[in-house]
C-alpha cells in the first residue's frame, strides 16, 4: 500500500530567501512555496525566479514540494504557471477555484506547458467552490493528477461573513462537505491555517477537529506548528495496537477466507482490515524515516 503523508503542509514565503533555506531542515511533510498572499506585488517576479531556482536545486530531500501560484486571472498567474511547470515541483496549488471549468482551464494550460505530470492541488476558498465541490472533485475522472484540496477558511469567512470562532461551528457543514466531495473521488484534503501561531492549545484542538472530520493534515504558517500537527495526525499507540490485532486476526488460518470475524467481542469486517493496513503502512513510513535519521 503506497501512502504519502500530508500531515503538515507549511507555507513558506517565496520572496524570503532565508525562509526557503530554513525549510531544508524542517520536518514538515509538504512545503508550500508561496507566490500569492505572502508576496508583495512588487516582489512577485523575483519571488517566482527564486522559487523556481530552489526547485531545480532539489534541496528538500524527500519532502513534497508544492508551489502556490497567483490566480490565473491576475497579471502574474500565467507567468507563474509557465515558470513553475518548467521548474517541475511535485505539485502546483492554484487559488480561487470556483468550478469545474476552472479546473479544466488549468489542466489545458498545464498540458500546453508540458506540466501534465505535475500533481494539481486546489484552494477551496470561495462559496461557489463549496457549492460545486462534487463537480470539482469529479474532474479527477478526466485528470488523474488532480490530487488534493486545501481549505481556505479565512477567505470563506471573508466572503460569507461567517465567524471563525473556536470550534468553527459556523463553517463545520462546509468543511464536512469538502471532505465528502474529495473522498468520493479519492482526493486528499488539507485543513486551513490556524492564524494565531502562539496559541498552541487552540491549534492542537483545531488539528484534532480536522482529523475527526477525516482530513489528512493541516496547512501551517509557522514552524512551531509542525511537531504538534505531525503528532495529532499520526496514529496513536492505541490505534497502532488495534491495527496490529485486526491484521493478525485476519491472517490466522481459520479467518483467512472469512468476511466477518469477532475480535474482543466485536464484529470486525474486512473494511476494518483495510483501515488497519493503512495505519500500519503509516507506521512503516515512520520507521523508515527514523532509520534514515540515525
Amino acid at each position: 500500500m503506497h501512502i504519502r503523508q500530508r500531515r503538515s503542509a507549511l507555507y513558506m514565503p517565496g520572496a524570503n530567501k532565508r525562509a526557503l533555506e530554513k525549510a531544508q531542515t524542517l520536518p514538515a511533510d509538504s512545503l508550500i512555496l508561496d507566490l500569492e498572499d505572502s508576496v508583495a506585488p512588487a516582489a512577485k517576479a523575483a519571488a517566482r525566479d527564486q522559487v523556481c531556482g530552489v526547485i531545480r536545486e532539489h534541496v528538500y530531500a524527500k519532502r513534497e514540494v508544492v508551489v502556490r501560484i497567483n490566480a490565473l486571472d491576475t497579471s502574474w498567474g500565467a507567468d507563474d504557471l509557465a515558470a513553475v511547470c518548467e521548474a517541475g515541483p511535485d505539485a502546483i496549488l492554484v487559488p480561487k477555484i470556483s468550478g469545474s471549468a476552472d479546473v479544466a482551464n488549468v489542466f489545458t494550460r498545464m498540458g500546453g506547458l508540458r506540466g501534465q505530470n505535475i500533481a494539481l492541488w486546489l484552494m477551496i476558498e470561495t462559496p461557489r467552490a463549496v457549492l460545486e465541490i462534487g463537480a470539482i472533485a469529479q474532474m479527477r475522472t478526466q485528470f488523474p493528477t488532480l490530487a488534493t484540496f486545501v481549505i481556505g477558511a479565512n477567505d470563506l469567512a471573508k466572503e460569507t461573513g461567517a465567524a471563525l470562532s473556536p470550534g468553527r461551528a459556523a463553517i463545520l457543514p462546509w468543511l464536512s462537505q469538502i471532505v465528502l466531495g474529495a473522498r468520493a473521488y479519492g482526493l486528499g484534503v488539507i485543513d486551513s491555517v490556524y492564524n494565531d501561531h502562539a496559541d498552541i492549545e487552540g491549534f492542537r484542538a483545531e488539528c484534532a477537529q480536522a482529523r475527526e472530520l477525516g482530513m489528512d493534515g493541516k496547512s501551517l504558517i509557522h514552524p512551531s506548528q509542525i511537531t504538534p500537527c505531525n503528532e495529532i495526525f499520526s496514529p496513536s499507540s492505541e490505534e497502532i495496537a488495534w491495527a496490529r490485532k485486526i491484521s493478525a486476526a485476519f491472517e490466522s488460518p481459520e479467518n483467512a477466507r472469512l468476511g466477518v470475524i469477532s475480535v474482543d467481542g466485536k464484529m470486525i469486517e474486512r473494511l476494518h482490515l483495510d483501515m488497519a493496513k493503512r495505519v500500519l503502512a503509516i507506521v512503516a513510513i515512520h520507521d523508515d524515516e527514523a532509520k534514515t535519521q540515525t
